[in-house]
């Protein structure tokens, strides 16, 4: 399970038909419409894909509603990151810092600046099931990166792409007229492509000592959240790392924590967990993923979820999605 700021849900319904009940809407996310937004507070993110999905479906342009929201959004909106990001000296800057610090809005989407051959790749990286909810969300994101891109920006902002993983939608006349640029479909990755001129032309507010101060600050928020990841968290992102290597066992994992096997299990028992729950939640989530996302062979996904052949791998992911994996990446591609 993870979690996004309730920023995205409000700019969101800001967007939608006022036929709608906007209250009810956020209600359903428990967010109190009639309190002040607050970027801190957070919701569970297959809660607010299920509030774009509602949302699409109710409003006659819903599938448009992710561009109106990522072009409302204001660097100011964000708090310490959205000031981290306009007092960077220029967007290069400003994306090195969504790489390292967009934990403090989500713990679902990380970011990854790829530098390319005449300027840079701005990934977006997401997890969970690919459903419509994920890529309203994502053009909603990328939306809003072009958004206080032209901002902060001293010179007239338009990236040279965006990619999108998913299928276009039947007119994107309106994407490509809010991106003014290319907007490609069914790509290997959730991207903007932005010139090398683009990521070093000056911010606007760019300035060294305010910029170290809010990487100051935000480095802080981040301590604070990798203190307060739950066990379990911890326990999943060691099993996800190691299982290349084999399903890794309890006094194992242990180590990596700095505690006895006994007392891992003990205190995953105080939880309501067990040991090997959490190994097999770990595995069939990324036997998922590797599936639907990736061009691996199906023996090279046996083998990174632990696996010692691909038979037993078969198996496994029929009792967990009650179809072969091969059938899985079929009909995920044909999205």
């Amino acid at each position: 399970m993870g979690y996004v700021t309730a920023l995205f849900p409000w700019k969101v319904i800001q967007q939608v038909d006022d036929r709608i009940d906007k209250d009810a809407a956020l209600g359903s996310l428990g967010i109190d419409p009639k309190a002040p937004i607050d970027p801190s507070l957070m919701v569970r993110d297959t809660e607010y894909y299920d509030f774009l999905e509602r949302l699409a479906r109710e409003d006659q342009n819903g599938k448009t509603i992710p561009l109106k929201a990522g072009e409302s959004m204001r660097c100011d909106d964000y708090g310490a990151f959205g000031l981290a990001w306009k007092s960077a000296i220029n967007l290069r800057g400003s994306y090195d810092r969504a790489q390292r610090y967009a934990r403090v809005l989500t713990s679902v989407s990380t970011y990854q600046v790829e530098q390319i051959e005449g300027g840079a790749l701005m990934h977006l990286h997401r997890e969970g099931e690919r459903r419509l909810g994920m890529r309203l969300s994502n053009e909603a994101t990328i939306a809003s990166i072009v958004s206080i891109s032209r901002q902060v920006s001293t010179a007239e902002f338009n990236p040279v792409a965006i990619y999108f993983k998913h299928a276009a939608p039947e007119d994107i006349s309106e994407h490509e007229a809010y991106f003014n640029c290319p907007v490609k479909y069914h790509s290997s990755n959730d991207a903007l492509l932005v010139s090398k001129e683009s990521l070093e032309t000056p911010n606007h507010l760019g300035d060294t000592s305010i910029s170290k101060f809010f990487e100051s600050h935000l480095e802080s928020e981040v301590s604070k959240l990798e203190s307060s990841k739950s066990l379990d968290h911890q326990v999943r992102v060691i099993v996800s790392r190691s299982l290349s290597e084999g399903v890794p066992h309890v006094p194992d994992v242990a180590k990596q924590m700095a505690m006895s096997a006994r007392t891992l299990q003990r205190r995953l028992s105080e939880q309501g967990y067990s040991f090997q729950t959490l190994v097999d939640e770990s595995r069939r989530k990324l036997a998922e993923r590797l599936v639907k996302e990736t061009d691996y062979t199906l023996a090279e996904v046996a083998f990174m979820t632990g696996f010692s052949e691909q038979s037993a791998f078969t198996r496994a992911f029929r009792r967990w999605k009650g179809q072969s994996p091969r059938s899985y990446r079929l009909k995920s591609n044909c999205f």
